[in-house]
């Protein structure tokens, strides 16, 4: 008996010592302090945004290096979390051990608007199924009434550039057009160069940006492609527009035959793109804008949004009813 038992027995402790290994092994090193003191001092040298956000930065610092000195091993990431969340900032993130980037804060426009906006019921308003582009960037189609739709889902990689001059193309002979930019977040300025640019009918001043105080000096937007859409144009936004969405919205606003409507979005303007990306002692990498990119009013939209030219408060009771009121609306003003 004591033959039968005895295998079985080594194997177990021979299974908790190994799994021991395998979950509480500490790390080889630990730069719990000095990842702190590179992402504090990163954010001090470069954010644009702390005396706006009227941010004391100095007493962040002494608030969360205890906290960095008492974390054990990955702790650290919910120190590095907390610190990050402290800019209030939907750009900012950090990426885990497998990649993954966490986003520490979203702005409370985009939690009051994320379930006010349905694909599904925007497809009720149509007599057709919609069109997708290629790289299912664009929904788009022609409403009755001959009023043109696209929803714009995506500003990354050459998506736009590719294809928003076929969008466009299809929907030319419309006698008014609904750009849908609700729910968007991030993208490559040159998509929103390419959707804009069809708009002008003469060069447009861009809107300023600053780099550690500098001002860029940067040329105008000018017309581009076969021909320029100058019939009506309302552009639908709400507080889950983001980033090159809000960059898009800005921009046309400025635009005599465009009109924004919807609800002020969600409040992202900090720029940098891939070299914002920072790398800390230990490797692990945190994401921090340091360009400030403003609206034509001279405000940065960080935390402010965009405001729209017509404000309808649309609310996910609305969506559950089968409602879209901001699509309603910019269908009446385009009859």
């Amino acid at each position: 008996m004591k033959k039968i038992f005895l295998l079985p027995t080594v194997l177990c402790i021979a299974f908790v010592f190994s799994c021991k290994d395998l979950v509480v092994t500490e790390p080889e090193s630990n730069l719990n302090v000095e990842d702190f003191e590179a992402a504090w001092n990163r954010i001090n040298d470069v954010y644009p945004y702390l005396d706006f956000k009227k941010i004391n930065w100095d007493s962040i610092y002494t608030v969360y290096l205890p906290r960095a000195e008492a974390a054990h091993g990955d702790e650290f990431y919910l120190v590095l979390r907390d610190l990050l969340a402290e800019l209030k900032d939907g750009h900012v993130y950090y990426r885990t051990k497998g990649g993954g980037e966490v986003y520490p804060y979203y702005p409370q426009r985009h939690f009051k608007d994320r379930h006010a906006y349905s694909p599904f019921v925007v497809r009720k308003y149509f007599d057709r199924e919609l069109r997708l582009t290629e790289s299912t960037t664009v929904e788009y189609e022609i409403l009755p009434g001959n009023i043109g739709y696209a929803f714009l889902s995506d500003f990354h990689k050459t998506y736009l550039i590719d294809e928003f001059p076929g969008v466009l193309e299809y929907l030319k002979n419309t006698k008014g057009l609904i750009l849908d930019i609700r729910q968007k977040r991030g993208g490559d300025y040159k998509n929103i160069e390419a959707v804009v640019q069809r708009f002008l009918t003469e060069p447009l001043e861009r809107n300023d940006a600053y780099t550690m105080g500098e001002k860029w000096v940067i040329t105008p937007f000018q017309p581009s492609g076969p021909f320029q859409y100058t019939k009506p144009v309302v552009v639908l936004i709400n507080g889950s527009t983001f980033s090159a969405g809000e960059f898009t919205t800005e921009i046309l606003k400025q635009l005599p035959h465009v009109t924004a409507v919807g609800d002020t979005t969600g409040g992202g303007s900090v720029g940098g793109g891939d070299a914002s990306l920072y790398f800390l002692p230990s490797g692990k990498s945190i994401e921090i804008g340091f360009i400030d990119i403003r609206r034509y009013d001279g405000l940065p939209w960080e935390w402010l949004g965009v405001p729209p030219d017509i404000r309808v408060v649309q609310t996910e009771a609305d969506i559950l009813a089968g409602r879209d009121k901001q699509l309603e609306y910019a269908i009446e003003m385009l009859k």
